[in-house]
């Protein structure tokens, strides 16, 4: 139980949504700016995965520690905390003058970023019940993936307005004056709450995760380029190890009557279970897609950063129409019908967007995307709204935090796997056959495959659900 039962009120939910749209627009805001960043710091295409990654390391590194210091600390304090961190790195970037400047910089966001987001969804799991709670979990979704088209759109801008010479480094620099706001309203609208049995660190536990996120991202970014030398290959064996390790260190805590970091009880529950899995193959194929393709209209189009960001228009009308249909739908067919449908919508609009890259090559614009990218965009919004809606379900108030993190965790690593894993496969594909149709055609053939395991995974759960 929580010691703080306040209502959170519309405009607390409106603040906490704005927190949650800073963190979420900087993984894909800085897409559309990568090529002007390769230009202005000199940097490698090596170096721009890591700048994407960086970020997704950060995050996810620290995500599940960021919830465990809300439940002791308060959870609106974390948040506070968390946005002026996030506001300090944002203003870095925007000044950093090297690429490792601004890689430092970013891993810093990522810090600041871990701890806002887990306190946004306890927040909403502990101060709502019934529809407003199901309302708020779908504007969560909802805000989630829009968010990272809006920052497709809204970098392209930026970077092409060039506001005040600025060019690339607006889309950190306009940061400042939201977390300024947020910082000045969330004191007013959104009330504190926290745990009424705070729990010690788990510093184990933590140093273990982070060892394990980092020998699976920094392979995956870096192995390719470095032809798979041995370093990479040795920390990437180390994955499933240091995993098995943190499930016994997290056991044995359980079992002492201790807090562990992430609790093996909610690991066994078959809706966390399942959010994991969904978390890992969407998040991961939809931040690759959207690295891919805004790459690809920059590099293999010459497209200028406006035009590229313009090509995500669609898809983020159409994943916002979807988003406001989603808790509708999954009321009236169920959480996992409403999966299935978006997978259905998604998975043949990827095949028919591959063979349009690949076909009308070069003569490729917005107009040209608009009847797969109106589909990719409602598939993906019903996919993303089901991940909370079942990833919760079965999840009590008093381990809010602890499950939020959780998953979030895994969809934080999933955004930064997913780039670098598909970015990965874009540029292998481009060195083999050097065509930019091809590769663009490969990765979105790799994310329909993705989907394709999703639904078989998700037909699996169901016969689990049914054999309970």
């Amino acid at each position: 139980m929580d010691t703080e039962t306040k209502t959170l009120s519309r405009a607390g939910l409106i603040i906490l949504m704005a927190g949650q749209l800073l963190p979420l627009i900087d993984f894909s805001i800085v897409n559309v700016a990568l090529a002007s960043i390769a230009e202005s710091l000199d940097a490698s295409h090596l170096q721009l995965e890591l700048m994407v990654a960086a970020y997704g390391v950060g995050f996810a590194v620290c995500l599940a520690m960021g919830g465990r210091l809300g439940d002791n600390f308060g959870r609106r304090r974390l948040f506070i905390m968390g946005v002026w961190v996030f506001g300090i790195a944002s203003l870095a970037c925007g000044l950093s003058s090297s690429i490792t400047g601004l890689l430092i910089a970013r891993v810093a966001q990522g810090v600041g970023a871990a701890m806002i987001v887990p306190q946004i969804l306890a927040t909403i799991h502990v101060t709502l019940t019934g529809k407003r709670h199901s309302f708020a979990i779908g504007s969560y979704g909802a805000v989630g993936g829009l968010a990272f088209v809006l920052g497709q759109v809204l970098g392209g801008f930026l970077v092409s307005a060039d506001v005040a010479g600025l060019g690339w480094r607006s889309v950190f620099l306009i940061n400042i004056p939201v977390c300024i706001g947020i910082l000045i309203c969330a004191r007013i609208w959104v009330p504190e709450s926290r745990s009424e049995h705070p729990a010690n660190v788990d510093w184990t536990g933590t140093f273990v995760l982070a060892a394990a996120l980092l020998c699976l991202l920094i392979p995956v970014a870096l192995g390719p380029e470095y032809h798979w030398s041995w370093p990479f290959l040795t920390m990437l064996l180390c994955v499933i190890p240091l995993l098995y390790l943190l499930w016994k260190v997290e056991l044995q805590k359980e079992n002492n009557g201790r807090f562990p970091l992430m609790p093996p009880r909610l690991l066994r529950l078959h809706s966390i279970q399942f959010g994991i899995i969904l978390a890992v193959l969407m998040f991961s194929s939809w931040s690759g897609f959207m690295f891919s393709v805004a790459l690809t209209f920059q590099s293999g189009l010459g497209k200028s950063p406006l035009e590229s960001g313009n090509a995500f228009i669609m898809l983020g009308l159409s994943f916002f129409i979807g988003s406001l249909y989603s808790a509708r739908i999954s009321d009236r067919i169920g959480k996992l019908n409403t999966l299935f449908l978006g997978c259905a919508l998604q998975m043949p609009a990827l095949l028919t967007l591959a063979w349009t890259f690949y076909h009308f090559w070069p003569n490729i614009g917005v107009t040209t995307l608009l009847p797969t990218t109106f589909f990719i965009g409602v598939g993906q919004a019903f996919i993303v709204g089901s991940f909370f809606r079942i990833g919760l379900s079965e999840v009590s108030k008093k381990d809010a935090g602890a499950s939020s993190a959780m998953l979030t965790t895994v969809q934080q690593a999933a955004f930064g796997f997913g780039s670098a894993l598909l970015g990965t496969i874009l540029y292998q594909t481009f060195e083999m056959t050097q065509s930019h149709q091809t590769a663009i055609a490969t990765v979105l053939i790799a994310e329909f495959g993705l989907m394709l395991v999703l639904v078989i995974a998700g037909l699996f759960y169901r016969r689990r659900l049914h054999n309970l």
